[in-house]
This record gives structure tokens, sequence and C-alpha cells, in this order.
């Protein structure tokens, strides 16, 4: 229905553009008249001299608001009966009767306005109707195609008409044309055109023909290729940014008070649930600022995040530190607590967060590389947290405190800092960034109680491989991991990918247990 919305739109231009008639009453009687194939034989006569008439007849097709009496058709279109022809009032025949069209039926007019977009004067629309049909090439369109072709002002466009030209000429009982179509269609990287030319491949008898199908699959496979390499890469460097933001957090919680932290994933579950909790009021309360509301959910994400892990070290951790077998069973058991806490509340089924309209689509690199633009996001989001949290610990007198307790805890409480305090400032500070990571990835999936369970294991990789308390290490393993992980599974698949990953970083591990980037201070030293 959007593509007739779209043809429909056109419709009014072409009025406009083009007062010919070039649609004969015989014509409109065969469109509608018979059985469906020479419903389909006249509805392509009149597709091969289309003019703008011949758009608005077609639309009231698609529209049922076409009936007939004997031979007399006529169009319906606010209580009035309009020749299909001429547009001009006429009687409404006796015993009329609506034209009914088949789903095949049906298929065959959508497709026609479709087509009937390469006359448009809006260049989008004719781009897209050129592209749809380089993308499904139909011989019955090849007069449209050329009527199209011959008044093209854009080279873009053209360039493409010419693309479906040869798209359907690669079938052509003609040799000559078949090779011409052949070397053509090497310019148009796309599986789609693949599929086509193998599909030739199979059926070609001419070896000339032949050679030229074969060496233009070369050019597209190698091209094709780049598109998948770029895009394992840029799949890698969006998992990458996410275990960053995950791994941010616990990088300083677990640096600087050596806390092994289980319930870090059900922080970023709070996170993604305060992003649901905003949606929901935002389009409740103001629909009209709903593309908006992520300015209002991240500070909350982080906040509520914040506030549970200031309440949490508070309540728990500051009364086992030195004891990390019972930390690491007290905040496991935290967060089945909050596990169960937000089945009680939201329920035990995901709830889905959406993304605001400036979020959808993406970016159209390749023909088949294309980059969603909430991935492209989410890695320029975990770009400005690093790059904010790495102002805050070098530039200001928190980061200053936190640099020195854990560089040597005992000197800092010599020279004054109240270490218990920041411990409660550090770590309510990476549990926000934590809640940060849950907005984040709230806008690629769907959100429920067991969000945190599928990264805390990675994040926890990712501190260890960098080094401990050490932010360049964190960036390094993330987006290292990330990469590796997305290259491995093109090869290995999921399973066996996240195998040899742990195996490399115990391998790793044994041989650098530092990590990375070795921690510097005095404790380091002891």
């Amino acid at each position: 229905m959007k593509r007739i919305g779209l043809a429909a739109s056109a419709v009014c231009w072409m009025l406009w553009l083009s007062p010919v008639q070039a649609l004969t009453t015989a014509q409109v009687h065969d469109t509608v008249v018979g059985e469906t194939d020479a419903r389909i034989n006249g509805l392509q006569k009149a597709l091969a001299q289309a003019d703008a008439q011949t758009a608005v007849f077609l639309q009231a097709l698609a529209d049922d608001a076409v009936m007939v009496a004997g031979n007399s058709v006529v169009v319906v279109r606010d209580g009035k009966a309009l020749d299909p022809v001429s547009n001009a009032e006429v009687k409404m025949p006796d015993n009329a009767e609506s034209v009914v069209s088949n789903n095949r039926m049906r298929g065959e007019v959508d497709a026609a306005l479709s087509a009937l977009q390469l006359l448009s004067p809006d260049d989008a629309q004719r781009l897209k109707a050129a592209q749809a049909l380089v993308s499904e090439p139909d011989a019955s369109k090849l007069p449209l195609l050329e009527k199209a072709l011959a008044a093209e002002k854009n080279e873009a466009i053209a360039k493409l008409l010419r693309l479906a030209n040869a798209a359907i000429d690669i079938a052509n009982p003609d040799a000559a044309k078949r090779l011409q179509a052949a070397r053509a269609l090497a310019e148009s990287k796309t599986p789609n055109t693949q599929l086509l030319l193998n599909q030739q491949l199979s059926l070609e008898t001419d070896a000339q023909v032949k050679a030229q199908l074969i060496a233009s699959l070369a050019d597209i496979k190698g091209a094709l290729a780049w598109g998948e390499r770029l895009g394992a890469l840029f799949t890698g460097i969006s998992l990458g940014s996410i275990l960053l933001l995950v791994a941010l957090g616990l990088a300083i919680t677990y640096g600087l008070m050596g806390v092994i932290n289980m319930a870090h994933g059900e922080l970023m579950m709070v996170g993604a649930y305060a992003t649901y909790v905003v949606q929901a009021h935002v389009r409740n309360h103001a629909p009209g600022l709903f593309d908006y509301y992520l300015a209002l959910a991240i500070p909350m994400a982080f906040l509520s995040a914040a506030l549970v892990g200031a309440l949490l070290e508070r309540v728990v951790l500051r009364h086992l530190y030195g004891r990390p077998l019972e930390t690491l069973l007290a905040t496991w058991g935290i967060s089945l607590i909050l596990m169960q806490t937000v089945r009680t509340v939201f329920g035990a089924q995901n709830v889905a967060v959406e993304n605001p309209s400036w979020m959808s689509g993406g970016i159209q690199v390749l023909a088949n590389l294309s980059l969603p633009w909430n991935r492209v996001l989410i890695v320029v989001f975990a770009l400005m947290v690093l790059a904010a949290v790495a102002l805050l610990i070098s530039q200001t007198r928190l980061g200053l405190f936190v640099r020195g307790v854990t560089q040597n805890r005992a000197m800092a409480s010599c020279m004054g800092v109240n270490t218990a305090r920041i411990d409660t400032y550090a770590f309510a500070l990476g549990s926000g960034i934590a809640g940060l990571a849950g907005c984040a990835l709230s806008q690629i999936g769907n959100v429920g109680p067991d969000l945190g369970q599928g990264y805390i294991v990675d994040a926890f990789m990712v501190v260890v491989l960098g080094g401990v308390g050490q932010l360049a290490g964190t960036v390094y393993a993330a987006l290292g991991l990330g990469v590796l992980n997305k290259l491995l599974e093109g090869w290995t698949g999921a399973v066996l990918a996240k195998i040899a990953v742990l195996v490399f970083i115990i391998v790793f591990i044994q041989k650098r247990p530092q990590g990375l980037f070795a921690m510097k201070g005095r404790s380091a030293e002891a």
C-alpha cells in the first residue's frame, strides 16, 4: 500500500506535465474484462503507451474504484462516474458492477504502478523505481523503460535504467544482446544481479556469452566480498562498543576496590528498564515529544543504576572488603534479588523499547552493506561516554582521589582522603555507566530480566584482558574482542568462536597476568 501511495502522489504531477491522452477505450476494456491472462495482456499493452491517464486508471483499478457494464467502463470517484480515457464525467451505466481482481491481477497492477514511477517528476521516486526494476527485471516493462530512458536527464538514474535494460536483455534470444548485457551488469555489484547472472549461466549455450558471464560474476563476487568483510568489521566494532560500555563501569569498581560484582549485569538491566519507563511515560503523556525521549532516558538510566549501586555499596559491600569469596556470593545473591524484583514489577516477559524515528533506517555504504543508524549511534555514544569518563578521571578532584585510592589506599587515607566516601562515589559511577550500557542495549533488542546475564562474563574478560583498573586497556580489549569474535564467527560459527576467544584469553593471561596494561603505583609494586 505504501508503494501505491507513492505512485498516487506522482500521478498528480504527471497529470499536470502530460496532457496527451494515449490510453484507448479498447485497452481499458481489455484490462478489466475477461480471464486473468487476457487482462494482464491488456494491462501490458496499456503500459507500453503509458501516459498520465494510464496511471490514473490503474490507481483506480488498485483502489477497486472501476465498474463495468457490458462494453462500458467507468471510474467512480466521489460518487461521480468518470470516463477512464478522457476523465470527463459521464452517466453511470445501468447494472454496472465492480471490477473484481484476484491476487495475481492485483500484483500486476501494483507492479505497473511502481513502474510508472519511472515517469515521475520526482527524482527520488524515479530512482526507487529504477532500483526496483534492476532487482526484478520484467520484459513486459521494456517499452516503458525505453520511454523513461529517452526522457531521463539525471545521469545517475539513467545509469540505473541502462542496467535495468541489461537485466532484461540478459535473457534475450539474440546472443549479441546477451553478451552486451552481461558486460553491462558487471557494473551492478548487488546480490540480486549475482543471482540473475548465475541463473543465466546455468542456461547459457553460447561459449562467448558464458565466458563473459563468468567474468562478470567474478567482478561482482569480489565487490560483494569487500562488503561482507566491512560488514563483519562494523559488527565487531558495534559489539566492541557495547562491551566497552558494559566493562567500563566494571573496570572502575573492580580496579578500585577489587570487588567481583556479579550484579553488574543487573545494574545494566536497571538502566534498560528505566529507559522503558521513561518511554512509556512520554508516549502516554507527551506523544508529540516521543522522538526526544532519550534525552530524558539517558540521565534517568544513569541515576537509577547509580543509586542502586550506591545503596549496594553502603549496605552490603563495605562490610565485605578484603573477603572476595563472600563479596562474590553476596553480589550474586543481589543479582537474583534484582531479577526477581523486576519480574514482580514488570512481569517475566520481555518488554519492547521503541527507537525514535531518527534512529530508524541506516547508511547504505555498499550494495550489500547497510549500517543501521541505531548501531552507528551506539558506537558514537560509547565513545562519548568513554571521553566523559576519561576527563572525569584525569581532570577532576574526584578523579584524582579515585586514582590515588586505586594506586595506594593507605597513603591516600594518610593524606586525608575519605576512602570510604570515594568507594561509594566510584561504585555509584561504575553502576551509572552500567545503566548507560543498559539504555544503549535497549535500542537494539528487547529488555528483559535476564538482559545482563549475556554480557557479564564477556565484561569480566574485557577487564582482565585489558588490565585491572586501566581504561585504555579496557578500550583496546573491548574493541579487539568484539572484532575478533565476529571475524571468527564467519569461519567457525558462534559457539566455536566463543570457545576460541576464551582459549586465547586464557593463554594470554598465562603469559601476561597483568593484562595489556599493568597497573602503576606502589600497590602494584608491593
